[in-house]
C-alpha cells in the first residue's frame, strides 16, 4: 500500500474527527457566515508528486477553499428555492459516503441496498398521501427527475403508434402542451431530442395567475384531432408558487389520450399540510411526478426522486435498460435501478432522506412547511408596509416575488439586488414576471425564523438608502 494511504488508514479516526470539527465550526457559525462573497482562488494549482496526506489537505482546504463557501444552508439564503440540511440528513449523508454502496439491486450477492431506497420511497408516498401504484427512485435533482419521467413519456408517445423510440429514435413530432414550465423541463426536452422549442404554450388563467387555463388546454387538445400528447403541469411555479387545477386535468384524462407529468419540485410538499393539501388534490391521477428533496425536505444537495405509475414499468425499462449487459439478467424479474433510470453508478442517495423521515416524521415536516409559508406571508406584509416595494403577485405558498415600487425604478432593480446581496446578510435571486424585473425570495429553510425576517427587512431598508432612490 502507498505509504501516505497507509498512514491515513492508521490515522482515520483523527482525520474524521478533524473533518467533523471543520463541519461543526461552519454550522455553529452559520448565522454569521456571509450569504455571498467576493473571495477567489487561483484554480491552476499544480498537483504535487507525492500526496500531502489527509490532514495537510484539510489544512489547505481550511485556508484556501473554505473561504469560498457561503451560507447557502443558512436561514437567510432565500435564492434558488434552496433548503438547508437538518441534523438527521447530514448524518445520513455522511453515512452514505462511509458505506459507499452502489445502489442497484434488491436481490443480489453484490449488495441489496436498493431495498433501503424502496423503503424510503414508500415512506415518501405516505408523507405525500400518494398511492402505492407509483414506483420511484432517487436521482440528482429535479432536472434528472424530469428527464427520467419525460423520457418514459417519450417512449409512451411512440408506443401509441407502435414505435420504439428508445431503439429506433424519434421519427415524428412529439406534441407537448404546457403553460408555465420550469426551465429544467425545457432543458429536458432538449436532452431528450424532442427540442426545447417544440412545445405549445397554453394560456394561463387571467388575473395574475401562472396556472393552466383549462378551457384553453382543452381547445389545444381538440386542435390535435385525437393525436396523443404529453402535458407538463406545475405544482408550484417558480415565481409565484401557482398550481394547475389537477382535479380538472384528471377529468380531461378520462376524455383524451395523453401522458400527464407534474413538476412538483417543491410544491408537492403542500400535500404534507392540511392547510395546503387542497392545492394538489387530484394529482394522484398523474402518470409521473417530479419532486426535489434538497429543497423543502431540507437534505444535502443532489437529492430528488421521480414517481412513475407502476403500469408504465415496461416503457420505463425499454427507455433505460442496459441491453448490452447480459449479466444484469431479466430487468423485470430481477429489478435493478440501473435499468429504470439514467445512472448506472449510484450512491445511496436515499439514506439522508430515510434518516430525515424517520427522525422527524409527518409532524416535523408539516411544521417546516407551515413555518415557511407563514414566514413568506409575514415577509410580504412587511414589504407592503414599506413604500419602497410592491408585490408582483399574491402569496400562494412560500415564494415572494416583489420589486421596487414604481415603473420608474425598474432600471434600478438589478443594481439594488446586487447591493443587497453584496452585504452578505441575505441572498435573493432576480426574476422577470409579466415583463417586469423583480426579486424572488423563497422560504424553504428549516432554520429561518421571525428574527431573520427582521434582519432581512433592515437590510432592504439600508440598501434602499444606499441606492438613493
Amino acid at each position: 500500500m502507498n505509504s501516505v494511504l497507509q498512514h491515513d488508514l492508521n490515522d482515520i479516526e483523527n482525520i474524521l474527527n478533524q473533518a467533523k470539527q471543520q463541519g461543526l465550526d461552519f454550522l455553529y457559525d452559520l448565522d454569521n457566515i456571509p450569504t455571498s462573497n467576493k473571495n477567489t482562488i487561483d484554480p491552476t494549482r499544480n498537483l504535487n508528486e507525492e500526496g500531502l496526506g489527509s490532514l495537510a489537505a484539510l489544512k489547505e482546504f481550511k485556508k484556501r477553499l473554505a473561504p469560498l463557501m457561503v451560507a447557502s444552508p443558512g436561514p437567510r439564503y432565500l435564492g434558488f428555492v434552496t433548503g438547508g440540511s437538518t441534523p438527521a440528513s447530514i448524518a445520513g449523508d455522511w453515512l452514505a459516503s462511509v458505506y459507499d454502496q452502489n445502489t442497484q439491486a434488491i436481490k443480489a450477492q453484490g449488495g441489496v441496498s436498493a431495498l433501503i431506497e424502496f423503503e424510503t420511497i414508500n415512506l415518501l408516498l405516505q408523507l405525500l398521501d400518494l398511492p402505492k401504484s407509483f414506483l420511484g427512485g432517487f436521482v440528482t435533482g429535479a432536472t434528472m427527475s424530469n428527464f427520467t419521467c419525460l423520457g418514459v413519456a417519450r417512449q409512451w408517445f411512440g408506443a401509441q403508434s407502435g414505435k420504439d423510440f428508445a431503439k429506433t429514435g424519434i421519427t415524428e413530432t412529439i406534441h407537448i402542451l404546457t403553460a408555465t414550465p420550469h426551465s429544467s423541463s425545457i432543458k429536458t426536452l432538449a436532452m431528450l431530442g424532442i427540442g426545447s422549442n417544440n412545445y405549445t404554450t397554453v394560456k394561463t388563467i387571467e388575473g395574475n395567475r401562472e396556472a393552466i387555463d383549462i378551457a384553453d388546454l382543452e381547445k389545444n387538445i381538440q386542435n390535435l384531432n385525437g393525436k396523443p400528447f404529453i402535458l407538463i403541469s406545475s405544482a408550484g411555479t417558480v415565481n409565484t408558487a401557482d398550481f394547475d387545477d389537477f382535479t380538472e386535468i384528471a377529468k380531461l384524462k378520462e376524455k383524451y389520450n395523453f401522458w400527464w407529468h407534474i413538476d412538483a419540485a417543491f410544491g408537492g410538499f403542500a400535500a404534507v399540510s392540511d392547510k395546503f393539501k387542497h392545492l394538489v388534490e387530484g394529482w394522484k391521477g398523474a402518470d409521473s411526478i417530479t419532486i426535489d428533496c434538497h429543497k423543502w425536505l431540507n437534505v444535502p444537495y443532489e437529492s430528488a426522486f421521480y414517481l412513475i405509475k407502476e403500469k408504465h414499468v415496461n416503457l420505463q425499462t425499454e427507455t433505460f435498460q442496459n441491453s448490452n449487459a447480459p449479466y444484469l439478467g431479466n430487468p423485470l424479474e430481477n429489478f435493478n435501478y440501473l435499468n429504470v433510470l439514467p445512472e448506472n453508478s449510484r450512491r445511496l442517495r436515499a439514506l439522508p432522506v430515510w434518516f430525515s423521515l424517520v427522525a422527524y416524521g409527518k409532524e416535523g415536516f408539516k411544521d417546516i412547511i407551515e413555518n415557511s409559508t407563514a414566514l413568506a406571508l409575514h415577509f410580504a406584509n412587511e414589504l407592503i408596509e414599506d413604500d419602497n416595494f410592491e408585490l408582483l403577485a399574491p402569496i400562494r405558498l412560500n415564494n415572494v416575488s416583489f420589486t421596487l415600487k414604481g415603473d420608474h425604478n425598474q432600471e434600478k432593480v438589478s443594481q439594488f439586488l446586487t447591493l443587497l446581496n453584496d452585504k452578505g446578510k441575505v441572498f435573493m435571486t432576480p426574476t422577470v414576471y409579466q415583463n417586469r424585473k423583480g426579486i424572488r425570495a423563497s422560504f424553504v429553510n428549516w432554520r429561518t425564523s421571525e428574527t431573520d425576517i427582521k434582519i432581512i427587512i433592515e437590510e432592504l431598508k439600508e440598501t434602499i438608502l444606499d441606492l438613493e432612490i
